[in-house]
């Protein structure tokens, strides 16, 4: 075991984006791609769902090591992203956000182990 995960034992993070362009999940899916393992293929792009109601994209994020920043993204309009997970997880996840879009922290709720953080992206 490396000593962050001794340290940060949840260093995973459940990313849902919802009520977007497909487009708009695809980038900010990409982006969190380029820093950080996901359960989700690089190829694989979000699909709109056909039925009443939003639909929801949620992809799970190893935040432990960090490939590489990812490059300024634009958006068709602004994404609200909700992010679960441990405390150190979850704020290490928001700080890659920060690099490729602009972000705004709508708001959270804490736990004992584990918050939940709304953020609001822009594109640069």
């Amino acid at each position: 075991m490396s000593v962050t995960e001794h340290q940060h034992p949840s260093a995973e993070v459940v990313v849902e984006v919802v009520g977007c362009d497909t487009a708009d999940a695809h980038a900010v899916f990409s982006a969190l791609r380029t820093s950080f393992a996901s359960d989700r293929a690089a190829d694989d792009v979000p699909q709109e769902m056909e039925g009443p109601g939003s639909t929801v994209w949620t992809a799970t994020f190893d935040v432990t090591d960090l490939r590489a920043e990812a490059e300024p993204r634009s958006l068709i309009a602004p994404v609200t992203v909700t992010l679960q997970g441990g405390y150190w997880a979850v704020a290490r996840l928001r700080e890659a956000l920060a690099v490729p879009f602009a972000v705004r922290v709508e708001g959270s709720v804490a736990g004992d182990q584990e918050q939940e953080v709304q953020l609001r992206l822009e594109g640069h």
